[in-house]
């Protein structure tokens, strides 16, 4: 089965879904440098390990937009 691309509707909810996990990425990692809990630090540590591999993922289905077509 060949990929085509997104359909224009698909292209806006990924667009959208990157555009929520780029926010969430960089609350977690601004709010890393003002929490004092070792615990929480390591938690957002690894949510933003997380958000940076569901955003590269999010931006290989991106490129596939007809728009870039």
């Amino acid at each position: 089965m060949d990929i085509e691309g997104l359909a224009l509707h698909e292209t806006m909810e990924t667009h959208e879904l990157l555009n929520f996990k780029t926010v969430s990425l960089l609350k977690s990692k601004l709010m890393q440098g003002i929490c004092f809990d070792n615990d929480l630090k390591a938690l957002m540590a690894k949510d933003v390990k997380q958000s940076i591999h569901d955003i590269n993922e999010l931006m290989n289905f991106y490129k596939q937009s007809q728009l870039f077509q």
